[in-house]
């Protein structure tokens, strides 16, 4: 008897999520499937091409010769299909039932998502958001396994399967409680002199501590605190300098008796990216909710008038 030819379209959908996330667990999440489906779609699509697809090493699966053959072709026609699809239905947000999680820094958790979600509440009621911190050095990997939709952070390092966009620039500034003896002008010799308060969630070094080392700069460090929020309030209770992105330190200034001015040390504008897997290009609900969190990032980074 002839050999049924005919394959179910939705094991290649399957195939091409195990392929990007490298394993069935994170397939069956970024796939909203049970990782038993994924698995029994995996050993039908193996029977139907004779060929064990992937192999085991180490906590990830491998493409076999085949597969990487055959990945560039079934991709295409995957986003051809879905390309299709998405483009009959009018999209619409109110309809949505999802989570988004996104990588955050506490500064933009402050001031972006406050506008992202007055909009979601108004157009997306049942969509409900996730904030998380993430280490820069894990946020490829949790991009790929479908743990992460998005993250927003200064440049990182990150494989082709990474798509990125640029939002904004970051500068810094220095703030101070109102009547600092250095409010009314700030010199190099002063900063450096002076006892700071920095912000680092893991205790590590900052990265601007690690600049000015580099250029054979030091300051005091008197305290380390976790959240910006925390270094504000005490910058703003004692003599204790805080270096601060400019948007955050506009932002508390109407909040806490605080004052900012201009870092006396010339540094270069630190770009602000988004992050996200390729696989969410074109998906309808994901760019949908891309669009909100660049918009609210965007604009909250821009500093208002004094």
């Amino acid at each position: 008897m002839e050999r049924d030819r005919r394959i179910d379209l939705n094991l290649f959908r399957v195939l091409d999520a195990i392929h990007s996330h490298g394993g069935v667990s994170a397939a069956a999440r970024a796939l909203h499937l049970t990782q038993p489906a994924v698995t029994h779609a995996l050993r039908r699509l193996r029977d139907h091409l004779g060929d064990p697809l992937f192999v085991r090493q180490g906590n990830r699966l491998l493409p076999t010769e085949k597969v990487r053959a055959m990945m560039p072709a079934v991709q295409a026609h995957l986003k051809g299909l879905l390309a299709s699809t998405h483009a009959q239905p009018k999209f619409d947000p109110s309809q949505l039932r999802m989570e988004f999680v996104i990588g955050f820094r506490d500064i933009l958790e402050s001031i972006a998502l406050p506008s992202l979600m007055a909009g979601i509440e108004r157009d997306a009621p049942g969509v409900r958001v996730v904030s998380r911190r993430v280490a820069a050095d894990e946020v490829e990997r949790e991009l790929l396994t479908g743990a992460l939709d998005l993250a927003v952070d200064r440049p990182l390092r990150a494989g082709p399967r990474i798509s990125r966009r640029s939002l904004v620039t970051d500068s810094l500034v220095v703030a101070m409680r109102r009547k600092h003896p250095m409010a009314r002008q700030l010199r190099r010799a002063d900063y450096l002199a002076a006892e700071h308060v920095a912000v680092s969630p893991l205790g590590e070094s900052s990265a601007l501590d690690l600049l000015l080392g580099q250029a054979g700069m030091f300051r005091e460090v008197r305290l380390v605190c976790q959240h910006y929020f925390s270094a504000c309030q005490i910058a703003a209770a004692s003599d204790l300098l805080l270096t601060v992105p400019h948007a955050y330190a506009s932002h508390l200034a109407g909040l806490l008796p605080i004052t900012f001015c201009p870092l006396p040390i010339r540094l270069k504008d630190v770009p602000i990216l988004a992050y996200w897997h390729d696989s969410k290009d074109d998906d309808q609900a994901h760019h949908w909710f891309r669009e909100r969190l660049v918009t609210a990032v965007s604009q909250a980074m821009v500093p208002s008038s004094r």
